[in-house]
């Protein structure tokens, strides 16, 4: 069994999200071998691509949610459908001890996920992050964790509320685990 564990961006633009999918695919099938558990926070954007990605790949799904009040204040309307499916799929759904979604619960669920893999999935433009809990902080963590991680940005990816132009990843300097897909 294979447990992979993703973080990634939630503003990817719907032109990127093939482009991430077919290099997911890829990575996948090729770390699972065939029992593969993915583990997400079903965020928005990378995270439910990946999650969906797992289901179709006949893998086990495990959900990580961050407060209990995450499906009321953080998922949209327009979202509240997938999210819900991918939710009644997972084989687990653990929702961590807060409350209220804040950064303190954001942080609080990527750490455990961290800590329940075997090596993360990072869907990052390699762009230092704007807030606690972001995908640049979780690929640091998972490296002085020592977890091999994958950081997946392919040519022509981009962000929808990015105000630089795309480009391609930037590896930071964590360590011999990570590499870009």
């Amino acid at each position: 069994m294979t447990r992979i564990g993703v973080i990634g961006h939630r503003d990817i633009t719907p032109e990127t999200a093939p482009l991430i999918e077919a290099v997911l695919r890829r990575l996948l099938i090729a770390k699972s071998g065939s029992r593969l558990v993915g583990v997400t926070c079903l965020a928005a954007g990378a995270d439910q691509l990946f999650a969906r990605l797992v289901l179709d790949l006949s893998g086990r799904l495990e959900v990580i949610l961050p407060a209990s009040d995450y499906r009321a204040s953080q998922v949209s309307a327009a979202n509240a459908g997938t999210f819900d499916q991918l939710v009644a799929a997972a084989s687990t759904v653990r929702v961590m001890e807060f409350q209220h979604s804040c950064r303190q619960a954001y942080l609080a669920a990527g750490a455990t996920m961290l800590n329940t893999i075997e090596t993360l999935v990072a869907v990052w433009d390699g762009r230092p992050g704007r807030n606690r809990g972001s995908a640049a902080e979780a690929v640091s963590a998972a490296a002085r964790l020592g977890l091999p991680t994958s950081i997946v940005w392919p040519p022509g990816a981009a962000r929808a509320r990015s105000a630089c132009p795309p480009r391609a990843a930037v590896l930071p300097d964590i360590g011999p685990t990570a590499a870009a897909v």
